[in-house]
């Protein structure tokens, strides 16, 4: 297994936009924390506004879920939405385990 370097999940990360300003989320700033250890990634982050739409809040916690789990190493993924009124149910949502047939 390869290790996983914060540059590599800094540029996973520079390719997800928010959807209405069109900008990348690092751009943006809005990643609070990022912890990375072994294959394990545990991310904080925040949106522009704490009223952002709900299906965009959705929408970037998943994309960046997804670019966490793109990075060759990453195992695993954690991602937490602060400061938003829906954060509980979007991390409910995009943390939830994946369901097996």
């Amino acid at each position: 297994m390869s290790q996983v370097t914060e540059s590599s999940i800094n540029d996973a990360m520079s390719k997800i936009m928010d959807p209405e300003l069109g900008r990348p989320i690092t751009d943006l700033k809005l990643i609070d924390r990022m912890t990375v250890s072994d294959g394990s990634v545990d991310l904080e982050f925040h949106l522009t506004a704490p009223f952002c739409p709900p299906v965009f809040a959705l929408k970037i916690a998943s994309d960046i879920k997804a670019g966490l789990l793109s990075v060759q190493g990453v195992t695993s993924a954690k991602v937490t939405l602060r400061g938003h009124y829906l954060a509980d149910a979007v991390n409910k949502q995009v943390n939830k385990p994946a369901q097996t047939q």
